[in-house]
């Protein structure tokens, strides 16, 4: 049994300062590259591992390898943030007690050190060759959608056996056994302009045609909501005296299932007017594949059995809406699951935090674990795929 001693959350606590004040929104490529170099310095300090740092399109994706034998465990978060820089000056890094503020404490600098130091822990517990196989990828764009990652983490998806991801928990330390697949649309309305006051019943009035077909897509998602399809964005028109002759509608999709996700996009896709002469045109797709449950179960089991043999609360699922990386992990077939990372709350809010009481629960509970799915694999379900549209990738919490 792997024990998190005191001496050594200490120096976590050391690290995660420093990451936090390294400040690393998605859309600034300077300050991600400075988190990927400190991640990749701190790495290196706990594992003895020098990251590959593969940068595409500007976002620096930072990977640590264990071995050059077959791929079995990934362990996957990301470095890049919601807060724009300069958030420390009015969200300053403090502790308080158990509680630990600043921006991307829970979301999630906190998991990255988790994923680490469980991985240092093993280290000096078991011989290195008995980890071959094992991976960890930080990402620096999961809060735009993952667009230039996303391929790098279906790939490494694919060659493991079991993904873990260090998205933050539940409330009371729940780990995420499913989450619903994202689909973000926009539904372009093309009229006919006319004079408004002159001439109205020469136009075609975009605005009357996209508010019917509001209704009829508010009618797709399933009552007990565990569909979701909302039109959200709305624009039409250009002055109050012109029939509009174009609108738009964002429409936004979550679904439990690739089923599910699959007949939400038949029905935008099949569409139809209601006046003759206007013109409708679907734009985007399906985002995010969702992590269905049956991908997490097996992997669930094992981290409950660990965390009685740790002696740690009881651990429980939950299932949640907002998608993350583990969905595209799930998405080509690979047994996956989510909520590794810190305790906290307030993620993309002013008061996001973490608890340090938790982290070390965290460390021994993922070393336990990826111990056991390196010494019994557990068998993928049968997968059923689905199609992202990376044009239309965008936050997906």
């Amino acid at each position: 049994m792997i024990e998190f001693s005191q001496e050594r959350a200490q120096t976590l606590l050391a690290q995660f300062r420093a990451l936090v004040a390294c400040e690393s929104p998605s859309n600034d490529p300077q300050s991600l590259a400075a988190s990927a170099r400190l991640i990749g310095e701190i790495g290196e300090q706990i594992t003895g591992i020098r990251p590959d740092v593969r940068t595409i399109e500007g976002f620096p994706h930072i990977l640590f390898r264990i071995g050059s034998g077959p791929r079995r465990v990934l362990l996957l978060g990301h470095h890049d943030t919601v807060w724009p820089r300069g958030t420390l000056t009015s969200m300053p890094w403090s502790v308080d007690g158990d509680t630990v503020r600043g921006p991307g404490t829970d979301d999630m600098k906190g998991g990255i050190l988790i994923a680490l130091h469980a991985v240092g822990a093993l280290l000096r517990h078991v011989d290195e060759e008995d980890l071959d196989g094992v991976s960890i990828l930080f990402t620096a764009d999961e809060e735009l959608g993952s667009p230039t990652s996303q391929l790098l983490i279906e790939q490494l998806s694919r060659e493991a056996e079991a993904v873990l991801v260090f998205e933050s928990g539940g409330p009371a330390g729940e780990v995420k056994v499913a989450r619903k697949g994202v689909a973000i649309y926009e539904l372009e309305v093309v009229g006919r302009a006319a004079h408004a006051g002159v001439e109205p019943e020469s136009g075609v009035n975009a605005t009357v045609e996209v508010s019917r077909q509001v209704l009829a897509i508010d009618g797709i998602g399933t009552p007990d909501g565990s569909t979701t399809v909302v039109p959200a964005v709305m624009q039409s028109g250009t002055t109050t005296n012109t029939v509009p002759a174009r609108a738009t509608v964002g429409v936004d999709s979550r679904a439990l299932t690739v089923t599910e996700q699959e007949r939400v996009d038949r029905a935008l896709r099949g569409l139809r007017s209601f006046h003759p002469e206007a013109e409708l045109t679907l734009h985007g797709g399906i985002n995010r594949p969702p992590l269905e449950e049956r991908f997490a179960a097996d992997i669930f089991e094992r981290a409950r059995a660990a965390a009685a043999v740790l002696g740690h609360p009881p651990l429980e699922a939950i299932r949640v809406g907002g998608g993350s990386d583990a969905n595209f992990a799930a998405g080509v077939g690979t047994p996956t699951l989510d909520g590794l990372g810190t305790v906290g709350g307030g993620s993309h809010a002013d008061d996001e935090h973490a608890l340090l009481s938790w982290i070390p629960r965290r460390v021994e509970l993922t070393a336990s674990l990826v111990l056991s799915l390196l010494r019994d694999p557990v068998v993928r379900p049968t997968a059923t795929t689905t199609t992202t549209t990376a044009a239309t990738q965008g936050p997906a919490r």
